[in-house]
């Protein structure tokens, strides 16, 4: 790769992302102009990304959801998304399938990536999911998960785990699609984040 970005996405990236993701090809070109006037090296850091976040929560603090929402994504470690991550992400927390997501959501809740989910590491991610939902949606929640310590436990017991135990990813895949509830608990889920994107 060369130092300057080409202002045309790719033909093998384009269609790439047409197959996985429900993107048309000219919301994907529409998105990759305003990708490179923000990022003119085609590279998202992990404080661009918060930013990006900060547009669609205006009224929440994001950041931390943002930080691992960010770490998930990016698969080789290099504190950077290219375009075509930062589509992916957007489509797999916005619109993915539902077996995406939550091999997605095991990335996201497995904080330090050995491949299993502890009870502190879900308390971590209710907490930053928490700081994303207003005051009024918090009281709205049943009483038995209405602080992220609680709704935390209600997940661990859930899956039937101890507290020092560890959740595999089949575990976790298998446990949430058999029920709705825990399917909700874990994950966040923004309203209107496509509309915004649209928008950007």
């Amino acid at each position: 790769m060369g130092n300057t970005k080409s202002s045309a996405l790719s033909k093998d990236i384009l269609e790439d992302l047409k197959v996985n993701t429900k993107y048309t090809e000219e919301e994907l070109t529409v998105w990759y102009q305003t990708f490179l006037k923000e990022c003119p090296n085609g590279l998202v850091s992990v404080e661009q990304f918060e930013k990006i976040y900060s547009n669609f929560f205006p009224d929440a603090d994001p950041k931390a959801y943002a930080k691992h929402v960010f770490r998930s994504f990016d698969t080789n470690n290099d504190g950077t998304l290219d375009f075509k991550e930062y589509i992916i992400a957007l489509h797999l927390t916005s619109s993915g399938k539902i077996s995406q997501k939550l091999e997605w959501a095991f990335s996201l809740y497995d904080v330090d990536g050995n491949g299993t989910i502890n009870k502190e590491e879900i308390l971590e991610i209710v907490k930053a999911i928490f700081k994303m939902i207003t005051e009024e949606e918090q009281k709205a929640l049943p009483e038995d998960e209405n602080t992220p310590e609680k709704r935390t436990e209600k997940i661990w017991v859930f899956f039937g785990k101890k507290e020092n135990d560890k959740l595999s990813e089949g575990e976790f895949i298998e446990g949430t699609l058999e029920n709705k509830d825990i399917l909700r608990m874990i994950q966040l889920e923004p309203q209107n984040i496509k509309g915004k994107l649209k928008k950007q």
